[in-house]
């Protein structure tokens, strides 16, 4: 995908992780909650593939798990098993209890993409980085990393309701998030959707449905500001 070119060619790859800039940097910072939630270091690994490649687009290094903390869903990362989160949410009443995105507490996210606008100075897009509906979703029912993802599996025809009002949830609030990062210097925002190999025929219907929404509202932040919009990878 090419932002700023007319040639079609044109293709926009996300590098940094493969970089060794980016791999010494880790050995420094090995926790990759610090790297993906201080705004310094933020800065600087979606930098690295700016400075060695020069594309037409840069995407903000972030994580799908990012807002969850925001959304009232703490989590940590084990080196072994991945994203563990506090809690659950499996029963409307627990959906209920999660509040509005406070951007707040993604702050660094946002004080990263201005830095970034400022530092390419128009020479590249910037681009942010959300998790789908659906993704975050998986996260939230089953705990963390799932192979089975035997409850989410089971949410879709023993309580739909419940799967319906959380992914109604997510993508307003994902929207907002998107709103946010287009506000903070972001030109468009890139949706990333995944686990989608557990997802029946009705339910990638739904989902289909919330991403659509999560887009329509990434898309009124374009139209309000002149720049900026949501699109699904």
């Amino acid at each position: 995908m090419s932002t700023l070119h007319e040639d079609e060619d044109a293709t926009l790859c996300n590098f940094s992780r493969y970089q060794a800039s980016y791999r010494e940097l880790a050995k420094k910072y090995p926790s990759f909650r610090q790297r993906s939630e201080v705004t310094e270091l933020i800065v600087e690994i979606t930098l690295q593939p700016w400075h060695s490649f020069r594309p037409d687009g840069i995407i903000l290094f972030s994580d799908i798990l990012t807002p969850l903390p925001a959304l009232g869903v703490q989590f940590e990362i084990d080196d072994i098993k991945g994203p563990i989160l506090e809690k659950t949410v499996r029963s409307l009443e627990q959906v209920h209890q999660l509040h509005d995105i406070d951007f707040a507490k993604v702050e660094f996210v946002g004080n990263a993409l201005t830095q970034l606008r400022q530092e390419v100075n128009n020479q590249a897009a910037i681009l942010g980085f959300v998790g789908s509906p659906w993704t975050l979703a998986t996260y939230i029912i089953e705990g963390g990393s799932s192979s089975l993802y035997k409850n989410i599996k089971s949410m879709c025809h023993s309580a739909p309701e419940v799967l319906d009002a959380l992914l109604s949830h997510l993508s307003d609030q994902m929207a907002s998030y998107i709103c946010y990062q287009i506000d903070s210097g972001a030109q468009c925002v890139q949706v990333s959707v995944a686990k989608l190999q557990v997802t029946s025929c009705r339910i990638y219907h739904s989902l289909f449905l919330s991403s659509r929404s999560l887009t329509a509202g990434g898309d009124s932040c374009h139209h309000e500001s002149g720049i900026g919009g949501a699109g699904l990878t």
